[in-house]
Formats: C-alpha cells, sequence, structure tokens
C-alpha cells in the first residue's frame, strides 16, 4: 500500500483558515475523492505550535492511500483527476510550493483505534539522512534505535514512521527521506512530550543519523474524507 503525503500552502491572497477550509469542505469532497483509485483520504490542517515563530512552509497535508503503482498511474489518468482535482489546484494552493512524498508506513505503537471524528492531534516531522549515510542505515536506525526513544515519550497515544519508497531513488535524491507522525491528547499534552526529558534524549540522538537543519515539524488536526476504513 502507497501511504502519500502531499504538503500544500495557499495561494497568494488566501488566507490559511480560507486554505484550510476550501481544501477540506470543496477540494476533497467535490473533487479528489471522486478519483477511483483512492482507498483512503485524509486532510491534515495545521493548528499553532506554542511558542512557534516562524512562518510555516505547509499549512496543511493530504494523506493518500493506493494500493500500488499501477493504481496510482490509474488514478492520475482519470478524467476526476485530470478534469477536476488537477485544475481545482490553482484554486485555493500555491502549487509550486508542494512536497509530495510517496512512503511506506511502518506503526511502531498501534495506540487506539482510527476515529472518524478524532479529537488528538498529530505531530509531523520530516528528515533527511546525515550526509554520506547509506540509506539502509537511515532506515535501520530510524527504525530501531530512534524509534526505542520516541515509543517513550509522555502522553504519545500512536506512532508510525513513513519512509521514501524505494522508487524514488531511481531517478534522483528525494527531498526528505522519511516522515515521522506521532499523536497524542491535545495541542498541551503534544507540547508537554515536546519539554520533557525523554524528548531532550531524541533530539540529541538525532544528530547521530538526520541533518538537524533539514527538520521540518508541524502539529496538526486530522480531517477524515475517506476512512479510517478503506473504501471497497
Amino acid at each position: 500500500m502507497i501511504h502519500q503525503l502531499i504538503f500544500a500552502s495557499p495561494r497568494p491572497g488566501m488566507s490559511e483558515q480560507e486554505f484550510q477550509d476550501y481544501w477540506v469542505k470543496v477540494h476533497a469532497v467535490k473533487y479528489a475523492s471522486k478519483i477511483p483509485q483512492i482507498k483512503r483520504y485524509l486532510i491534515d490542517t495545521r493548528v499553532d505550535l506554542p511558542g512557534e515563530s516562524k512562518a510555516p512552509l505547509w499549512s496543511g497535508i493530504a494523506e493518500i492511500w493506493l494500493e500500488n503503482e499501477k493504481e496510482q498511474l490509474a488514478s492520475l489518468q482519470t478524467k476526476e483527476f485530470l478534469q477536476g482535482a488537477r485544475l481545482d489546484e490553482p484554486n485555493w494552493a500555491a502549487f509550486w510550493n508542494t512536497l509530495v512524498l510517496d512512503t511506506d508506513a511502518h506503526v511502531l505503537v498501534e495506540g487506539p483505534a482510527l476515529s472518524k471524528n478524532p479529537t488528538w492531534v498529530k505531530s509531523v516531522i520530516l528528515f533527511k539522512r546525515k550526509e554520506g549515510m547509506r540509506l539502509e542505515d537511515f532506515r535501520r536506525y530510524s527504525l530501531g534505535a530512534h524509534a526505542d526513544l520516541g515509543r517513550k515519550l509522555p502522553g504519545l497515544r500512536r506512532y508510525l514512521q513513513c519512509h521514501t519508497r524505494d522508487s524514488w531513488y531511481l531517478v534522483g535524491e528525494p527531498r526528505f527521506d522519511s516522515c515521522a507522525m506521532l499523536w497524542f491528547d491535545s495541542p498541551e499534552a503534544a507540547q508537554k512530550a515536546r519539554s520533557s526529558a525523554e524528548s531532550a534524549k531524541i533530539d540529541e540522538d538525532l544528530g547521530n543519523f538526520v541533518e538537524k537543519k533539514y527538520i521540518f515539524p508541524m502539529l496538526v488536526k486530522e480531517n477524515w474524507i475517506i476512512g479510517p476504513e478503506a473504501r471497497k
């Protein structure tokens, strides 16, 4: 199963709230969800991190699940995509600032069942491996020693690591090698975890396998469009 991540930001002149409302209530429902190959579809809308001062690079993430590469290619050739979702993108998104990653998801903490109307928040963090490090060593360390530290975060409900698929390395070096997703009950719970001694150990460990200048965190709220159960 391909777990595709699409990071997007508002087109010029549109506020973040207008962008998020259009994406969730118009684009996702009227256009993207009509693409028949999409099995599950989730929009993550950015919420403010306590103490955040920099303007965000992205204001939301689409998470799309597709069965395989054949189904993904077919989805890009449908009228629902070509005459619908694709044509609508300039109405709300700064498409030149969009980041797309196809990933394989690894569940490290299963957590409670996913909910159609979730109340929790999710910390999403992009990573690029340390310069000179082999991809297989990066993945092994991230899913092993580093994941063990992440599991100890106070208040952690669920934990995924999404690693960029092998096929992306056949045509060049992807901008990011993985995306971590960590669920918490509230923004306050996420901030408490971020301020913990366990988080300090995680930050120290990052220097062992990632380029710290390419770490991009975002706190989001989930908005299910198709799912959590897969569409038949």
